[in-house]
């Protein structure tokens, strides 16, 4: 029961289709098996609904609200949401991201459209996410902010704004963890590699029409540890940690969960 008695907002708590679990509802699921009461926060309200549902089928509390994080009124309403029926907010979650989805290319083909689109998703939700919450927060004078950032922030990525937008994601979390410390407010980011999730295999096995089979298997083969990708649970357990009080001397940290893949970075 590591957060027991606190109230966490996981923003990316549902999940695109796909066999396997996705790293939001892996966190949310998680954050409510150690005590804490969650707010799942998904553009897909069906899709949080069903996260919400899963923690109250296992014994936890949780409730589902629709935001959309390109729309800043729809994430301050989510805030409002939490506070309402809480009173309080201790750990943010933001979860959210795209890359494929989005029209990402390479820098001598991406499209203004398909550019900004990936960077409203990827860092101004976030952005917009920490804007409201950080003053419950502040007013608390404690809370714990998680970001997820990707490997790609450190590493060669073939795609621009992906690349830009979560390496922005890490510059960010530290600039919240500086300027909210004296608040009592932590502040960190985590920095998924290969994951065997909806949004990172099924995803690019829609987009480039190939079984998911082949897209896990190329991508299995680029991990170091066992050549084997991560699952949500691994980046859920990375989350659990950084927002638990027993990282309360920790913030402004960038935390890589990859299997190995930034030890090869320089």
């Amino acid at each position: 029961m590591r957060l027991e008695g606190k109230v966490a907002i996981v923003v990316g708590a549902g999940q695109t289709p796909g066999p396997t679990v996705g790293n939001g509802r892996a966190t949310a699921l998680l954050f409510a098996r150690e005590g804490a009461r969650v707010l799942a926060v998904d553009r897909d309200l069906d899709a949080a609904e069903e996260t919400a549902r899963l923690i109250r089928e296992a014994g936890g509390t949780s409730a589902a609200c629709r935001a959309d994080v390109t729309d800043e009124a729809s994430l301050e309403a989510a805030i409002a949401d939490c506070v309402s029926r809480w009173d309080r907010i201790d750990v943010l979650h933001n979860n959210v991201g795209i890359s494929v989805a989005g029209g990402d290319a390479a820098v001598t083909e991406i499209t203004t459209e398909a550019f900004d689109r990936v960077m409203a998703v990827n860092l101004r939700g976030t952005v917009m996410a920490c804007k409201h919450a950080l003053p419950v927060m502040r007013r608390q004078a404690s809370g714990a902010i998680v970001n997820v950032s990707s490997i790609a922030a450190v590493e060669n990525y073939p795609w621009v704004a992906y690349k830009a937008s979560k390496s922005a994601m890490v510059a960010f979390t530290k600039q919240l963890a500086i300027q909210n410390a004296e608040y009592g407010v932590r502040a960190n980011v985590i920095l998924p590699g290969l994951m065997d999730t909806p949004m990172a295999v099924d995803t690019r096995a829609r987009a480039f029409g190939r079984p998911r089979e082949e897209i896990a298997a190329e991508r299995d083969a680029r991990v170091p540890l066992r050549h084997k990708m991560g699952t949500a649970w691994d980046v859920a357990y990375a989350a659990l940690f950084l927002a638990s009080d027993e990282a309360g001397f920790i913030t402004g940290a960038a935390l890589p969960v990859d299997g190995g893949a930034s030890c090869r970075v320089g």
